[in-house]
């Protein structure tokens, strides 16, 4: 066979409507899309609609039309001044972890490690999150709540600080502010909105407290 007649064609690289998309590019669409609401060029609903196309989403090609009409954002999360001490930059950077329940209930509880930053998305279903046995590797933990006709849970220990803002549409959204007196002391920012859903972000009571009522109520009941 004449090679110079036939020469060895190169191997075809994969387009990026078939590259099969990874956690960090979600991540990427999600912050972006974000921002979009914050700023007011996308309302709740296009926002929550377009959230649960990122997360079915199985390539790149499925995630670039969802932000083609938005800018890109200069930062996804704007930490609070003064919120950088002993645990590294006030602002969390690396991939976030996601917890994702559509029609189904997600939980994250026990002693596990948690990331700066936390994407927690109900659609039809439920996310927990409980911190309080969690290992904080980093002083400033932001977690980003959405809720449609579901529910975000979020427990936290009683000697953090516990911070946040969102909106509730047709939904609550509550979070009990928490102000530590250990100056260097874990700080934990819940943002988002729920759709006819509710997220909520409290201290998880200690056992003192919880035996004590329940030995009232015993009382009571005699």
């Amino acid at each position: 066979m004449d090679l110079e007649k036939h020469p060895q064609q190169p191997t075809a690289r994969a387009e990026p409507d078939v590259i099969r998309a990874s956690d960090a590019d979600r991540d990427r669409i999600a912050d972006i899309l974000r921002e979009a609401m914050a700023e007011g060029r996308l309302t709740a609903e296009e926002h929550a609609e377009r959230v649960d196309s990122v997360y079915r989403a199985k390539t790149v090609g499925e995630l670039e039309p969802l932000v083609r009409d938005l800018p890109t954002p200069g930062a996804s999360v704007r930490a609070e001044a003064g919120t950088s001490h002993a645990y590294g930059s006030g602002e969390p950077t690396g991939p976030a972890d996601n917890l994702v329940a559509i029609f189904s209930s997600s939980t994250r509880k026990g002693r596990w490690r948690v990331g700066g930053r936390t994407n927690a998305f109900a659609l039809f279903g439920s996310v927990e999150i409980d911190l309080t046995e969690a290992l904080f590797g980093q002083r400033l933990t932001v977690i980003n709540a959405t809720s449609v006709f579901g529910s975000v849970e979020i427990r936290v220990p009683e000697n953090i600080s516990l911070r946040g803002s969102g909106t509730g549409i047709f939904g609550n959204f509550e979070v009990v502010t928490l102000e530590s007196a250990d100056p260097e002391a874990p700080v934990v920012v819940v943002n988002g909105y729920s759709v006819f859903g509710t997220v909520e972000a409290k201290p998880k009571r200690g056992k003192f407290i919880t035996d004590l009522q329940d030995r009232l109520r015993k009382h009571l009941g005699h």
